[in-house]
């Protein structure tokens, strides 16, 4: 697993080395991909998804000290990006922020969340999205969804005075939707 996780890093730093460059990005969700979406993670009635790309990443955690007790405090996402070849096409990281190999990248707020299919999985939500790159596939970008999550959730082990500060990277991996008026 390290080897592959290094082999992707290295890919995503040959492609920034490059430069911009063209991505081919997968089509958009199936509508019965759509159909399981609960309402309150549909995107507008006037928005079509443009593409989805799949995540696998990590949720990282800091143990805090807040209120007189400690807890595991959420930190950022740091993911890879996949097209549907499982080719690394971009990542995801702080902000939260979603940039892609071609120079594009945008930035979501939430709007609406939801609890995941599986059990032990990070939420669904929706988010708004504005773009913050370059011209390219995230340029128009005014909404999207992180759905069919596994994983991600706060560690199980303890957070206590011993231990402020320690971090924690759990994984996961994730579905984003990305929609544009249309």
């Amino acid at each position: 697993m390290k080897r592959n996780a290094k082999n992707l890093l290295g890919g995503f730093a040959a492609m920034a080395l490059v430069g911009c460059a063209s991505v081919v990005l997968p089509p958009s969700v199936s509508a019965d991909g759509a159909a399981r979406i609960p309402p309150a993670l549909r995107a507008a009635a006037n928005e079509k998804s443009t593409l989805t790309l799949p995540a696998i990443g990590v949720q990282i955690y800091e143990c805090r000290a807040s209120a007189g007790k400690h807890e595991w405090a959420f930190v950022a996402p740091e993911a890879d990006l996949f097209d549907t070849n499982k080719r690394l096409v971009g990542k995801h990281y702080a902000g939260p922020t979603w940039e892609l190999a071609d120079c594009s990248k945008t930035m979501g707020a939430l709007k609406n969340r939801a609890d995941a299919s599986a059990p032990g999985a990070i939420p669904w939500l929706l988010l708004s999205a504005k773009s913050t790159g370059l011209a390219g596939a995230l340029e128009k970008v005014t909404s999207l969804q992180r759905v069919n999550t596994v994983g991600g959730i706060a560690p199980s082990a303890a957070c206590g005075a011993g231990n402020v500060g320690e971090k924690a990277r759990v994984p996961y991996t994730a579905d984003y939707i990305y929609f544009v008026v249309g």
